[in-house]
């Protein structure tokens, strides 16, 4: 039971230190909104985040726009 709490902390942290690499914390902020509605579940990391904010472009708030266009670059 301990191995498992530690191996689920270790890759919580993980995902964390991936996402936070992804996205800087204004960007994050920027597209909170539009990532809880169109594109919650999706695991950060390898552009999953971005290609799912891309799929709904045209749904997203015009910061989280932005956001996704100077990512692109």
């Amino acid at each position: 039971m301990i191995r498992f709490a530690l191996a689920a902390a270790i890759a919580v942290a993980a995902v964390s230190f991936v996402a936070a690499q992804e996205f800087s914390a204004e960007q994050r902020a920027a597209c909170k909104g539009d990532y809880d509605q169109f594109c919650k579940g999706t695991m950060p990391g390898g552009g999953r985040v971005l290609a799912c904010l891309s799929k709904n472009n045209d749904k997203l708030s015009a910061a989280c726009k932005k956001v996704v266009a100077e990512a692109k670059r």
